[in-house]
């Protein structure tokens, strides 16, 4: 008999949705044509592909002009740091600095990073407070006139905080007013409206398989009147943005994904918070030692961060999965060295408080079955580790 298995990762990706699936089949077991060709093969790729592109804009609240497809949310980050700068840097008052927030995700504090020693940029990196929130005073004194570009997530992808990004705009708009705004809006698609939250940014980052579309494909938001140099050179696809043959079957499946996700979202919300809710209430109440990471109010429906005092969160990890239980730890492995948290220590935490961190991601799929699982595991798995 096969162990029972619990599904609390979806933060890392989440399950094909069947309406993604089915919208992907017809293109990769049917349709060969290269959308960049002219026959009636390649004609019939190209409609497909700019159907899924019309109906990614509109869900995102942009012309599909403005959407570049892209291999993912990493990609999608790392063109719009380094394409946003490479066009401003061949202006006549070219930037000299560029700001984001310590709890990046890695795909865009490490472009920034990459960015900075590329071309000699002062990089400024904003802490956020002990809430998980940006904080808009240091992002205010950070913004100043010669700051060329400003990355602040929507979401935080590790402890689930919604970043106020109408605040964040405001301020960069006041101080840096040439400066481009842009947001890795990853983990905000599954919960939030993406076109309201993200309208005053100018550059917007999505992946599909956060919100049950294929791994593999993702867009970039280019507003209109927004550089943009490409960082890959070829046939000019995506109006000279991203070259490279188009994924026709992915960019159908994120589409359908995308749509059905906004369909399904009110319902969805509030029936996956009372799940972490309950989950986390249960283990606050259970596990000595347990503390909540930040305020449920500032979070998406979806992510709970809990963490375990005198725990190492990847041994926790180990023994959940060995109880049929996935979960992720708050912390990377470099070299086989565990490293804490770079958003928890953003956030003023002490080192080994950094190292205890779990993070339970709720999904669409998730059930009142799995989160009872959970409930009875993580206890047990904290005990053996404790004694």
């Amino acid at each position: 008999m096969a162990k029972v298995r619990t599904y609390l990762d979806h933060a890392a990706s989440s399950p094909l949705r069947p309406e993604a699936l089915e919208a992907m089949l017809e293109y990769l077991a049917g349709h060969v044509g290269n959308p960049s060709g002219a026959h009636t093969e390649a004609r019939l790729s190209r409609i497909a592909l700019d159907d899924a592109r019309d109906r990614l804009a509109e869900l995102l609240g942009v012309a599909p002009g403005e959407v570049v497809l892209t291999s993912g949310g990493t990609e999608a980050d790392d063109l719009a740091v380094h394409g946003a700068w490479d066009a401003l840097a061949s202006s006549s008052a070219p930037p000299r600095a560029l700001v984001c927030t310590a709890m990046e995700h890695h795909a865009v504090l490490r472009a920034c990073r990459a960015l900075a020693r590329r071309t000699g940029a002062e990089l400024r990196e904003v802490r956020p407070g002990k809430d998980g929130l940006v904080d808009l005073d240091a992002l205010a004194e950070a913004c100043t006139a010669e700051v060329g570009l400003v990355s602040v997530m929507a979401v935080n992808n590790e402890i689930g905080t919604v970043q106020p990004l109408d605040a964040v705009a405001a301020t960069v708009r006041d101080r840096s007013p040439d400066a481009v705004l842009h947001t890795d809006a990853v983990q905000a698609a599954p919960w939030l409206d993406v076109a309201r939250v993200t309208a005053l940014a100018d550059l917007v980052a999505v992946s599909a398989h956060k919100f049950g579309g294929p791994k593999g494909s993702g867009a970039l938001v280019v507003r209109d009147g927004t550089g943009l140099r490409p960082r890959i050179d070829g046939g000019g696809q995506e109006r000279g943005r991203r070259s490279g043959t188009p994924n026709v079957a992915g960019a159908a499946g994120m589409a359908a994904a995308l749509a059905a996700t906004v369909v399904d979202r009110e319902a969805t919300v509030s029936r996956v918070a009372a799940l972490r809710d309950r989950l986390g209430d249960g283990l606050v109440a259970t596990v000595a030692g347990t503390t909540e990471t930040a305020d449920r109010d500032d979070r998406v429906a979806g992510i709970l961060h809990l963490r375990f005092a005198g725990i190492e969160a990847e041994a926790l990890v180990v023994l959940l999965d060995e109880a049929g239980v996935a979960v992720s730890a708050g912390a990377a492995c470099s070299s086989g060295a565990v490293e804490p948290s770079h958003v928890l220590e953003a956030m003023g935490l002490e080192a080994a408080d950094a190292r205890s961190g779990i993070r339970f991601s709720l999904g669409a799929t998730t059930t009142s079955a799995e989160i009872e699982h959970a409930l009875a595991a993580v206890p047990d798995a904290v005990e053996r580790l404790r004694d």
